[in-house]
């Protein structure tokens, strides 16, 4: 399993985020957390990362325990729904961020960060800065920049949840294709019910910090089951 969640437990104060949850996610997947405000989604998802430290229980990322680790020692790739792009930094040294502070050669960073403008379809824009670019041009970017260091696991909080409904579906879309492409265990939170039945391949129901279902798009056929996992009245 890429990720292994083990009797995981987060509280802030006396809110009980997560809940003795257990979880496993297969190397490969692209995985949505659904769930109503509050339920523990984007909690588990700081906590795999690492901003986030549990109160107990256990983190196991590609085989390794990473619950104590530093964010940099788990080798994952987090995108905010901000972008938190540098906004000081062009597109080309945003992309290149991780791996220059890595130490990586000037070849090897030239060559991965051209790679990557490629795949998002933005090399014409390499010297732009983060205010001259569309919001969808900058969730790119910021994909592009948590890709660059190869993690292998990015994480995704409500990515599009700032975009409007045409930027939004083109990049589901692309999403889509991203992940076939690069093929890295991708999970990321949504509220959006279109978002992901088309772009998840399995789709994980939070509620009250615990995992209440595990299903696949393909098997949301009931009315009941579609109304409980996207809390229609």
């Amino acid at each position: 399993m890429s990720i292994l969640i083990e009797n995981l437990s987060k509280k802030y104060g006396k809110f009980s985020a997560l809940d003795s949850v257990n979880l496993e996610i297969k190397t490969g997947s692209l995985v949505a957390l659904v769930g109503p405000s509050g339920s523990g989604k984007s909690t588990l998802l700081r906590v795999i990362a690492g901003l986030d430290i549990p109160d107990s229980g256990r983190v196991w990322l590609t085989g390794r325990d990473t619950t104590f680790l530093s964010v940099q020692e788990r080798e994952i790739g987090f995108v905010f729904q901000n972008y938190a792009l540098f906004k000081h930094m062009n597109v080309y040294e945003n992309i290149s961020f991780g791996l220059t502070i890595r130490g990586a050669n000037p070849l090897t960073i030239s060559n991965r960060v051209n790679e990557l403008l490629k795949l998002i379809r933005l090399e014409k824009f390499a010297k732009k800065y983060p205010s001259q670019l569309s919001g969808g041009q900058r969730q790119r970017v910021a994909l592009a920049r948590a890709l660059a260091i190869e993690p292998k696991v990015l994480l995704l909080d409500e990515p599009f949840g700032a975009l409007d409904i045409k930027v939004r579906k083109d990049l589901r879309n692309w999403l889509r294709i991203l992940h076939q492409q690069v093929s890295v265990t991708t999970v990321f939170v949504t509220h959006d019910q279109q978002e992901a039945l088309e772009v998840a391949n399995e789709i994980i129901l939070f509620e009250k910090g615990r995992v209440q279902q595990i299903i696949k798009p393909q098997d949301v056929y009931e009315l009941s089951l579609l109304k409980k996992l996207f809390f229609v009245p």
